[in-house]
């Protein structure tokens, strides 16, 4: 049996401590070695006999971490992952992995170079909702697709206190934050899109970033999916909504993963990722008459450690990771697609 992968996470905030953390601790092919922490060292409070490092470099130096955890804010993530590289460790690197192709392009070259791993971190393929989604859409019951939305919204209306979300410049806005998880889910489903129409505005009081963004993104087969999102939608629409020849799905944000990994629930708990059944998301067909017929589907079982079960398969067995480099490239494409602006 292989010798689990020794692993450090760059930052303990709430990305370490509730998307990453949990799950390296609870897989068996993961040792949770090390972090950084310059200031408080809060750490070990949660997983005693853990390594806190003052700065990045003093974990890099440590030769016995193979994986290091790019989780620190969006627009060090390049930085940091081509230390972390140039260092020897393969690296699992938060959403958006880079503002641009060409950012992208250098990891991916310098990670063959180093003979070293690059994964991204687009833990929303595992969520509960969007894998009924992915169920319904695999079983071909909605016949041929015509119009697809994803949605993402929220009502945030005061500015965030975290400044580098607030801050113009390369990756930031809302565009490179929520827009990762949305395009990534599409991407997985139905690939590269034909073409593009983009729209972003900003309409939060003193905003300097967007706050909302919606896509038309075009396909083979004349069909439609609409990304959007927004932090000024007081009452939120469906998440997910598919319209087809034979019939609709309809499927609310249901994934309660986060809201119990917040409250200290283990990822191998009996009851972790089970969405609440009234949150079912509805799906209508026709019958051969012609008659409307709607049933509840179930949310599946969400589980983030598929994430890390790919990691884990990637470094120790070289398997194939289902995040694929083209489908980063494809996403950042879209994310640096020209758009039509508004602003209030």
């Amino acid at each position: 049996m292989s010798s689990p992968i020794q692993a450090g996470l760059l930052a303990y905030g709430m990305s370490g401590q509730i998307f990453q953390a949990p799950f390296l601790a609870a897989h068996p092919g993961f040792t949770l070695r090390a972090v950084t922490e310059r200031h408080q060292q809060r750490a070990a409070n949660d997983y005693p006999g853990i390594i806190s490092y003052p700065s990045v470099e003093a974990l890099l130096a440590d030769e016995e971490i193979e994986l290091v955890v790019v989780n620190t804010p969006s627009n060090t993530h390049v930085e940091l992952a081509t230390q972390a590289l140039r260092a020897g460790k393969h690296v699992l690197i938060e959403k958006p992995v880079a503002a641009t192709v060409a950012e992208l392009q250098g990891l991916y070259d310098l990670g063959r170079t180093q003979n070293r791993q690059v994964l991204a971190y687009q833990n929303r393929r595992w969520d509960s909702d969007f894998q009924a989604v992915r169920a319904v859409v695999e079983s071909g019951q909605l016949g041929q697709l015509i119009e697809v939305h994803f949605r993402y919204d929220r009502y945030r209306p005061v500015l965030n206190p975290k400044p580098f979300k607030e801050t113009p410049g390369p990756g930031s806005g809302l565009l490179y934050d929520l827009g990762p998880h949305l395009i990534d889910q599409v991407i997985s489903l139905f690939g590269r899109p034909l073409a593009v129409h983009k729209v972003q505005g900003a309409y939060r009081p003193e905003t300097r970033v967007d706050d909302f963004f919606t896509l038309h993104l075009r396909y083979p087969g004349a069909l439609n999916v609409f990304v959007s999102s927004s932090l000024l939608v007081a009452q939120p629409l469906p998440a997910f909504v598919l319209h087809g020849t034979r019939g609709s799905f309809v499927k609310a944000r249901a994934d309660v993963q986060e809201g119990q990994l917040q409250q200290g629930l283990a990822p191998t708990a009996a009851e972790y990722g089970h969405e609440d059944p009234a949150h079912a998301g509805s799906l209508t067909l026709a019958d051969a008459g012609g008659q409307l017929h709607t049933q509840p589907v179930p949310g599946r079982r969400g589980d983030y450690q598929g994430l890390f079960e790919a990691v884990y398969q990637a470094i120790r067995h070289q398997q194939p990771y289902p995040i694929r480099e083209e489908e980063l490239r494809w996403q950042l494409e879209l994310l640096e697609q020209p758009a039509d602006h508004f602003r209030e």
